[in-house]
């Protein structure tokens, strides 16, 4: 009955959505926009309607008979639920109603107050639940049903006859463990069905303020942040539609790794984005070194930037004579220079205060002139006053035609140039003298790690910017500000010319001549400026959409993943995209691997936030498995004794091992070892996935080496090491090679962890680093190392034999 209903309410949308787009309007902007919102809210809701079909209704509530549930929040998306007084609630991924019957609630959206208890009862506090059923399905079909009985009585006759389908601890084990187990598919898979107590706290949490999840590896954070993204999006709809919700990852990989989640919760109006991808236009893929992406993310750079704008508002070495209307003037030093310091009083961005600065240069040329006619036409028998306003009138003459002279336009452009982010960035990077007056006080070496040879083949080219340069990007544009003249230029011109056209159309119909004089002509009910109006392109765009395009975009939440991993500079990025600070921050100091990331909450928030922040902990690892937990406890101890590893669920009976090798056999024992993990984690189906994660110098060997052991030939892709427009690695794939980096924030069945010793050697934080490398598997760790293992590995068992 719930699919029918669901396909009942598809087919409804469609039909309205369809009926909208064929509808005509009166042409005014209000029925335009009226019928632009109705078209994407529909469109909006069919999205939704689409992707929750797998897993659709995944739980029950049985309820006492004298309880009533929790009523939904008046800003939800189903503003007017009802308290729940029926004896049983089914809890799904939307809600949806019975038509036929009062419109009683066949399905209960998860983020309703109304299903909270399907996450937090316990047996101790029932809420009113006598019984919760975890239902696992695939596709329309129901798997498996786990049973969990909150009371009391009802639970110790179970136990007296022997149920063995009662469980204590986890919330829905059964259905949890099966989860945790199954194989990795290439793509993060929603926890709704499974959220526990303390993720679900998190989740609820008020939408106001910046909110720090911390969390060790395998805690859920990114699932936790994901969830909450779709909860709050349901309880804070009107807050937070038109502006959107922004989320943030470290990589294009992470992204496409999650962006399933989101649209099987019923959300598809949330930008995912890195930090690097929020400059409209740039999906930087350049590499660089550590050293390199640390300086330019150091707060510093926000100074260099500032003093290399500031530069290029030059002052002429010389005076520049020019004939303007056959006389000569000239720009000199001092007119520049006052012309200059107006400007830059007035604290608008370079390209807004150019204005300023080209119409006081005018304004001082056009008075010299003045002043220089009058000098010569004055004559004894003309009294002072009468020369003063002879010479009133013709200062707005001089300067019209100053302002139409080419020549003197183009100095004071050279003078005060308008400039892109990109033509500055690059300007800066490839002339070692504009590098020297923007940063000083550096070293040479520190200088080093801004220049370019040359400059890029087109402004945005992907292959020239690295990501820490769009962030640098993104700070110019602020310094520089938009020169919108030309852009606002052609606009005015297509206006002009539409309504021209709406005239000329009007002109014919009212010389129809047989036009039936009890009927209204189309120019009775509207003129050229509405029908031009009537006529114009419609953008259907989401907020989301609208939001990709747009760097001045102010989102109404902000949730960063791995945020630990930020710059200073990107900071500042993401807080002038989230002015009211309504922001989750959800990630682990402990796994920070820039340079120029964290070290403490405090230190990244103390200066936009000051102490006005709040923090909530995830204790519970259910990633990883408690023996390879326990060798990645022994890292976390040396790089921070004061933090708590969290505590993992399971147990997987397989200890993680080490071999050692010479190092002409490395890449033979990892192809071995690799093959030997693919073959125990890969299914029938094609589930189960294989990292080999190595320093980067060892990478390109050993994806050779593998390859030509075909082992990188298996899964849905013909090219492994393919990525598509943003960068973004294949992860649809039975084995991935790649950098502890590139794999943050993922997951895999097994890893293959190649030569620790050059991973903590190769890294600002090697220790971290190894760390997460550590804490990747849901099943098994294998390691292979020449030489000694770090000191912190020594638990390791050792299968150099095996």
């Amino acid at each position: 009955m719930l699919y029918e209903r669901l396909d009942a309410r598809r087919k409804e949308t469609a039909e309205l959505l369809a009926r909208v787009l064929r509808n005509e309007t009166t042409g005014t902007p209000q029925a335009v926009s009226e019928r632009d919102a109705a078209a994407a809210m529909y469109s909006e809701q069919l999205a939704t309607l689409s992707a929750v079909e797998e897993g659709l209704c995944f739980g029950r509530l049985d309820v006492e008979p004298d309880a009533v549930l929790e009523p939904g929040s008046k800003d939800s998306a189903d503003p007017e639920t009802p308290g729940f007084d029926q004896e049983v609630a089914y809890i799904g991924r939307l809600g949806l109603l019975d038509e036929d019957h009062d419109y009683e609630p066949l399905l209960i959206d998860w983020r309703a107050p109304v299903a909270r208890p399907y996450y937090t009862a316990t047996a101790a506090n029932p809420d009113g639940i006598r019984r919760r059923r975890h239902l696992r399905t695939r596709s329309r079909r129901v798997r498996a049903v786990d049973d969990e009985i909150l009371d009391l009585a009802e639970a110790a006759a179970a136990a007296a006859n022997h149920d063995s389908s009662q469980r204590s601890g986890l919330t829905g084990e059964a259905t949890l463990l099966a989860a945790l187990t199954s194989g990795r598919t290439g793509r993060m898979g929603d926890i709704v069905a499974t959220i526990q107590a303390e993720q679900d706290r998190i989740i609820r949490s008020g939408v106001n303020g910046v909110l720090v999840v911390e969390g060790g590896p395998g805690t859920g954070k990114t699932a936790v942040a994901l969830h909450r993204a779709a909860y709050l999006l349901y309880t804070h709809r009107r807050q937070l539609a038109k502006r959107g919700v922004l989320v943030v990852g470290p990589n294009p990989t992470f992204l496409r790794y999650i962006e399933q989640v989101l649209p099987s919760l019923g959300e598809t109006s949330v930008l995912l984005s890195t930090v690097g991808e929020l400059f409209p236009g740039l999906a930087a893929q350049r590499s660089e070194s550590p050293a390199a992406a640390a300086r330019k993310g150091s707060s510093d750079m926000a100074k260099v930037l500032s003093t290399a704008v500031r530069d290029r508002q030059e002052l002429p070495r010389r005076t520049v004579p020019l004939i303007v209307d056959g006389e000569t003037v000239e720009i000199d030093r001092d007119l520049v220079a006052q012309a200059r310091t107006r400007a830059r009083r007035t604290r608008r961005p370079h390209n807004d205060a150019k204005r300023t600065f080209v119409r006081e240069a005018i304004d001082m040329l056009a008075r010299r002139e003045r002043d220089r006619l009058s000098r010569e036409g004055s004559h004894p028998e003309v009294s002072e006053g009468d020369q003063r306003l002879l010479d009133r009138g013709d200062l707005a003459d001089i300067r019209a035609s100053m302002r139409e002279n080419d020549d003197l336009l183009a100095a004071l452009d050279e003078l005060w140039p308008t400039l892109t982010p990109a033509q500055l960035l690059a300007d800066l990077y490839t002339d070692p003298k504009r590098i020297t007056a923007a940063t000083r006080g550096w070293s040479e070496d520190a200088r080093a790690l801004l220049r370019r040879d040359a400059p890029p083949a087109s402004p945005l080219d992907p292959h020239w910017w690295t990501p820490a340069d769009a962030v640098l990007l993104d700070e110019a544009a602020e310094l520089l500000g938009e020169d919108d003249t030309a852009e606002r230029e052609r606009a005015e011109r297509k206006r002009e010319a539409d309504e021209a056209y709406a005239a000329g159309v009007l002109e014919i119909l009212a010389m129809e001549e047989d036009w039936d004089p009890e009927v209204l002509r189309p120019t009775d009910v509207v003129d050229a400026s509405v029908l031009a109006d009537r006529s114009r392109e419609v953008n259907y765009a989401s907020a989301a959409e609208r939001a990709a395009e747009d760097r001045t975009w102010t989102f109404g939440h902000v949730i960063v993943d791995e945020a630990q991993e930020l710059s200073p500079m990107a900071w500042r990025v993401l807080m002038r995209r989230c002015p009211s600070r309504s922001m989750t921050l959800v990630g682990d100091v402990a796994q920070t691997g820039a340079r120029d990331g964290a070290g403490s909450w405090h230190e990244v928030l103390s200066p936009y936030v000051a102490a006005r922040w709040r923090r909530e902990a995830l204790t519970v690892n259910y990633r990883t498995p408690a023996e390879i937990a326990e060798i990645a406890a022994d890292v976390l101890a040396v790089i921070d004794p004061s933090q708590r590893p969290p505590e993992s669920v399971r147990e997987s009976g397989v200890p993680p091992r080490a071999a050692a090798v010479a190092e002409s056999g490395l890449e033979a024992r990892v192809a071995t070892t690799t093959r030997a993990a693919a073959d125990d984690v890969v299914d029938a189906e094609g589930n189960g996935r294989v990292a080999v994660l190595a320093p980067a110098a060892r990478v390109a060997r050993l994806r050779e080496r593998l390859a030509a052991d075909h082992l990188l030939a298996d899964g849905p892709g013909d090219d492994r090491d393919a990525v598509d427009e943003r960068g973004a690695a294949d992860l649809e794939v039975a084995v991935v090679v790649s950098t502890v980096g590139e794999a943050k924030g993922l997951e895999f069945d097994a890893v293959v962890l190649v030569d620790p010793a050059g991973i903590v050697e190769e890294s600002p934080r090697g220790l971290n680093d190894l760390y997460v490398a550590l804490t990747r598997a849901t099943r098994s760790l294998d390691v292979v190392h020449t030489g000694s293992l770090p000191a912190v590995l020594e638990r390791l068992e050792d299968a150099t034999e095996g």
